[in-house]
């Protein structure tokens, strides 16, 4: 059996999570889902610049495993784009470092470890990373029965 996935860190996620092509129906269209560790390596690599060394480390994983996010995550992006595929951000293995985001009004802050709601417009709804730093969701978020609930 193969060990489990190591959590990469990751320091940034969309408000916007969901991109389809103009024209087609929601309904009749395919979806790629692209894990939030590999949107974070997109970010890393060709928005910011950076080399994949310094990526690797940013994230902490090793060089090669960096690699292997980031050549999954522009097989996924150049399939969506060249088949017409809606793109879905969303799951993973991933630690969220840094700041938060609400879904509802889309301002941004430094997370705090058990901030549930968001502090301008306190909204209703939890924001989107979840409880806060220092824990790893798996692929479709929390799990019953899994401490921190």
């Amino acid at each position: 059996m193969p060990r489990p996935p190591k959590c990469r860190r990751i320091a940034f996620i969309p408000c916007i999570t969901y991109f389809q092509p103009a024209g087609i129906p929601q309904g009749q269209m395919e979806e790629v889902v692209l894990a939030l560790e590999e949107l974070e390596a997109i970010r890393l690599k060709d928005l910011e610049g950076l080399e994949q060394e310094d990526c690797a480390a940013r994230m902490q994983v090793s060089r090669p495993t960096f690699a292997r996010i980031l050549n999954a995550a522009r097989a996924k992006i150049a399939e969506a784009l060249v088949s017409g595929k809606a793109i879905r951000v969303e799951g993973g293995y991933y630690q969220l470092v840094g700041k938060a985001c609400c879904p509802r009004c889309g301002r941004r802050w430094e997370q705090e470890d058990g901030l549930e709601f968001c502090p301008y417009c306190e909204g209703k709804g939890p924001v989107k990373e979840g409880r806060g730093p220092g824990r790893c969701r798996r692929r479709h978020g929390w799990q019953e029965g899994e401490e921190g609930l």
